[in-house]
């Protein structure tokens, strides 16, 4: 499983140093997240509130009830199409 691993623990990142915009796939992780994953902000809820991720432990799990402007600090390497409702999704790295 991976995770937070060695020096990583004592110095988890906070800060982002990058962003991209997400397109939700089905089948394709999000770009730069082979070694770790990113957190996702929320731009938009007017077409539902529910983003389904996979995270970097490879578990898929929906958020249900997210807000517009929401940071999820959550470590995801996919967002999924299907069964996600928010839009205006961005990685931050």
């Amino acid at each position: 499983m991976r995770g937070l691993e060695g020096n990583m623990q004592a110095e988890p990142r906070v800060f982002a140093h990058d962003a991209v915009p997400v397109t939700p796939s089905n089948t394709v992780n999000i770009p730069n997240t082979e070694d770790r994953g990113c957190c996702i902000y929320v731009g938009d809820v007017s077409g539902g509130t529910d983003i389904k991720v996979k995270m970097e432990s490879g578990n898929d799990v929906t958020f249900k009830g997210v807000s517009a402007g929401t940071f999820l600090p959550i470590l995801v390497i996919r967002v999924f199409d299907s069964d996600t409702t928010v839009t205006e999704i961005i990685a931050l790295y």
